[in-house]
Protein backbone atom coordinates (compact mmCIF):
# COMPACT_ATOMS: atom_id res chain seq x y z
CA UNK A 1 0.00 0.00 0.00
CA UNK A 2 3.03 2.29 1.10
CA UNK A 3 4.56 1.84 -2.58
CA UNK A 4 1.37 2.56 -4.12
CA UNK A 5 0.76 5.61 -2.47
CA UNK A 6 4.40 6.40 -3.76
CA UNK A 7 3.68 5.80 -7.33
CA UNK A 8 0.27 7.77 -7.43
CA UNK A 9 1.93 10.65 -5.66
CA UNK A 10 4.99 10.74 -8.19
CA UNK A 11 2.57 10.15 -11.15
CA UNK A 12 0.51 13.29 -9.71
CA UNK A 13 3.66 15.47 -9.68
CA UNK A 14 4.79 14.36 -12.80
CA UNK A 15 1.22 15.36 -14.44
CA UNK A 16 1.01 18.67 -12.68
CA UNK A 17 5.20 19.18 -13.92
CA UNK A 18 3.99 18.26 -17.23
CA UNK A 19 1.47 20.77 -17.12
CA UNK A 20 2.71 23.70 -16.24
CA UNK A 21 6.50 22.94 -18.89
CA UNK A 22 3.84 22.74 -21.76
CA UNK A 23 1.83 25.86 -20.37
CA UNK A 24 5.63 27.86 -19.80
CA UNK A 25 6.53 26.29 -23.27
CA UNK A 26 2.89 27.56 -24.87
CA UNK A 27 3.89 31.42 -23.43
CA UNK A 28 7.21 31.48 -24.78
CA UNK A 29 6.23 30.40 -28.02
CA UNK A 30 4.33 33.23 -28.20
CA UNK A 31 7.10 35.74 -26.79
CA UNK A 32 9.50 34.44 -29.58
CA UNK A 33 6.08 35.36 -31.87
CA UNK A 34 6.40 39.24 -30.77
CA UNK A 35 7.65 41.77 -32.83
CA UNK A 36 10.75 43.10 -33.23
CA UNK A 37 10.48 46.72 -31.31
CA UNK A 38 11.51 46.90 -27.55
CA UNK A 39 10.86 50.19 -25.79
CA UNK A 40 12.34 50.35 -22.06
CA UNK A 41 11.66 53.06 -19.33
CA UNK A 42 14.43 52.90 -16.68
CA UNK A 43 15.43 54.72 -13.67
CA UNK A 44 19.32 55.12 -13.61
CA UNK A 45 22.01 55.72 -11.25
CA UNK A 46 24.47 57.94 -12.60
CA UNK A 47 27.94 56.97 -10.47
CA UNK A 48 30.88 59.24 -11.69
CA UNK A 49 34.66 57.69 -11.17
CA UNK A 50 35.97 61.32 -10.97
CA UNK A 51 39.14 60.38 -12.71
CA UNK A 52 41.75 63.42 -12.77
CA UNK A 53 45.15 64.36 -14.09
CA UNK A 54 47.60 67.41 -14.44
CA UNK A 55 46.53 70.62 -12.49
CA UNK A 56 42.89 68.40 -11.59
CA UNK A 57 44.54 66.29 -8.89
CA UNK A 58 45.18 68.79 -6.71
CA UNK A 59 42.39 71.23 -7.41
CA UNK A 60 39.65 68.02 -7.11
CA UNK A 61 36.86 68.30 -9.24
CA UNK A 62 34.24 66.28 -9.26
CA UNK A 63 30.49 65.68 -10.73
CA UNK A 64 28.15 64.40 -8.02
CA UNK A 65 26.29 61.63 -8.69
CA UNK A 66 22.98 61.84 -10.34
CA UNK A 67 19.57 59.72 -10.63
CA UNK A 68 17.93 60.41 -14.13
CA UNK A 69 15.09 58.97 -16.36
CA UNK A 70 16.09 56.93 -19.19
CA UNK A 71 14.04 55.84 -22.41
CA UNK A 72 15.60 53.39 -24.95
CA UNK A 73 14.32 51.49 -28.23
CA UNK A 74 15.44 48.43 -29.76
CA UNK A 75 14.98 46.51 -32.89
CA UNK A 76 15.81 42.87 -33.05
CA UNK A 77 17.38 41.90 -36.63
CA UNK A 78 17.33 37.80 -35.32
CA UNK A 79 16.15 36.65 -32.36
CA UNK A 80 19.21 37.41 -30.94
CA UNK A 81 21.33 39.95 -32.55
CA UNK A 82 19.69 44.15 -31.27
CA UNK A 83 20.60 47.54 -31.41
CA UNK A 84 19.57 49.76 -28.83
CA UNK A 85 19.31 53.69 -28.62
CA UNK A 86 19.49 54.81 -25.17
CA UNK A 87 17.99 58.81 -24.25
CA UNK A 88 17.43 61.24 -21.91
CA UNK A 89 16.91 65.22 -21.88
CA UNK A 90 20.49 67.19 -21.13
CA UNK A 91 20.67 66.27 -16.93
CA UNK A 92 21.37 68.86 -14.52
CA UNK A 93 25.04 68.03 -12.82
CA UNK A 94 26.01 69.86 -9.90
CA UNK A 95 29.99 70.34 -9.70
CA UNK A 96 32.15 70.43 -6.99
CA UNK A 97 35.49 71.65 -6.27
CA UNK A 98 37.78 71.03 -3.15
CA UNK A 99 34.71 70.11 -1.89
CA UNK A 100 32.76 72.43 -2.32
CA UNK A 101 29.58 73.31 -4.25
CA UNK A 102 30.86 75.72 -7.47
CA UNK A 103 28.39 75.20 -10.52
CA UNK A 104 26.20 73.11 -12.54
CA UNK A 105 26.74 72.02 -16.22
CA UNK A 106 23.70 70.33 -18.36
CA UNK A 107 24.81 67.26 -20.01
CA UNK A 108 22.96 64.75 -23.01
CA UNK A 109 24.85 61.63 -23.09
CA UNK A 110 22.87 59.42 -26.05
CA UNK A 111 24.18 55.94 -26.73
CA UNK A 112 24.28 53.36 -29.50
CA UNK A 113 24.58 49.73 -28.84
CA UNK A 114 24.88 46.42 -30.73
CA UNK A 115 23.44 43.61 -28.57
CA UNK A 116 23.53 39.62 -28.35
CA UNK A 117 20.39 38.31 -26.53
CA UNK A 118 20.65 35.12 -24.99
CA UNK A 119 17.66 32.64 -25.31
CA UNK A 120 16.65 29.42 -23.87
CA UNK A 121 16.54 30.60 -20.38
CA UNK A 122 12.74 31.10 -20.44
CA UNK A 123 11.18 34.12 -18.96
CA UNK A 124 14.65 35.04 -18.15
CA UNK A 125 16.37 37.27 -20.93
CA UNK A 126 19.84 37.87 -20.46
CA UNK A 127 21.68 40.38 -22.82
CA UNK A 128 25.16 41.98 -23.56
CA UNK A 129 25.96 45.11 -25.42
CA UNK A 130 29.10 47.21 -26.80
CA UNK A 131 28.68 50.60 -28.43
CA UNK A 132 29.60 54.23 -28.74
CA UNK A 133 28.15 57.15 -26.58
CA UNK A 134 28.26 61.09 -27.57
CA UNK A 135 27.93 63.43 -24.78
CA UNK A 136 26.87 67.22 -25.32
CA UNK A 137 28.10 69.70 -22.29
CA UNK A 138 25.80 72.58 -22.17
CA UNK A 139 24.81 75.56 -19.71
CA UNK A 140 28.34 75.88 -18.25
CA UNK A 141 28.19 77.62 -14.98
CA UNK A 142 31.35 76.73 -12.41
CA UNK A 143 33.15 78.88 -10.33
CA UNK A 144 31.40 82.06 -11.75
CA UNK A 145 31.95 80.92 -15.06
CA UNK A 146 35.57 81.39 -14.62
CA UNK A 147 35.95 77.26 -15.37
CA UNK A 148 34.36 75.58 -18.75
CA UNK A 149 34.29 71.91 -20.15
CA UNK A 150 35.23 71.04 -23.42
CA UNK A 151 31.71 70.72 -25.41
CA UNK A 152 31.27 67.36 -25.90
CA UNK A 153 33.11 63.85 -25.32
CA UNK A 154 33.27 60.46 -26.95
CA UNK A 155 33.68 56.99 -26.02
CA UNK A 156 32.86 53.48 -25.67
CA UNK A 157 30.58 52.04 -23.86
CA UNK A 158 29.66 48.35 -22.31
CA UNK A 159 26.86 46.89 -20.79
CA UNK A 160 25.10 43.84 -18.97
CA UNK A 161 21.52 43.38 -18.20
CA UNK A 162 18.32 40.89 -18.66
CA UNK A 163 14.42 40.90 -18.76
CA UNK A 164 12.07 39.29 -17.22
CA UNK A 165 8.97 38.72 -19.19
CA UNK A 166 5.96 38.90 -17.44
CA UNK A 167 4.10 37.49 -20.78
CA UNK A 168 5.18 37.96 -24.56
CA UNK A 169 5.44 41.84 -24.23
CA UNK A 170 5.55 43.13 -20.65
CA UNK A 171 8.75 42.75 -18.37
CA UNK A 172 11.29 43.51 -15.92
CA UNK A 173 14.63 45.25 -16.60
CA UNK A 174 17.65 45.20 -14.63
CA UNK A 175 20.57 47.35 -16.69
CA UNK A 176 24.08 47.92 -16.23
CA UNK A 177 26.37 49.71 -18.16
CA UNK A 178 30.07 51.16 -17.90
CA UNK A 179 30.59 54.64 -20.33
CA UNK A 180 33.49 56.26 -21.13
CA UNK A 181 33.14 59.97 -20.61
CA UNK A 182 35.82 62.68 -20.50
CA UNK A 183 36.05 66.09 -20.69
CA UNK A 184 39.44 69.05 -20.79
CA UNK A 185 38.74 71.26 -17.70
CA UNK A 186 39.84 74.62 -18.55
CA UNK A 187 40.29 78.03 -15.74
CA UNK A 188 40.35 81.49 -17.53
CA UNK A 189 40.93 80.06 -20.41
CA UNK A 190 43.74 77.60 -20.09
CA UNK A 191 43.53 74.55 -19.78
CA UNK A 192 44.57 72.76 -16.48
CA UNK A 193 43.57 68.66 -16.90
CA UNK A 194 41.04 66.17 -17.78
CA UNK A 195 38.20 65.03 -16.11
CA UNK A 196 37.46 60.79 -16.31
CA UNK A 197 34.03 60.89 -15.71
CA UNK A 198 33.14 57.35 -16.74
CA UNK A 199 29.97 57.15 -14.90
CA UNK A 200 28.82 53.42 -13.92
CA UNK A 201 24.96 53.36 -14.94
CA UNK A 202 23.08 50.90 -12.92
CA UNK A 203 18.93 50.99 -13.96
CA UNK A 204 15.78 49.10 -13.25
CA UNK A 205 12.74 49.53 -15.08
CA UNK A 206 9.87 48.49 -17.64
CA UNK A 207 10.06 46.33 -20.65
CA UNK A 208 7.71 46.41 -23.53
CA UNK A 209 8.13 44.45 -26.86
CA UNK A 210 5.49 44.59 -29.89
Amino acid sequence: MKAYKTIVKTATLLTFGLCGVCSVSSVYAQQDSSGPWMVRARAVELNWSNAQNDGLATTNVRAENKAIPEFDVSYFFTKNIAAELVLTYPQKVNIDVAGAYQGTLKALPPSLLAQYHFTGLGAIKPYVGLGANYTSFTSQSILNNTATVKNNSYGGVAQLGADYMIDKNWGINLDVKYIQIKTDVYVSGSKIGQLGLNPTAAAVGVTYRF
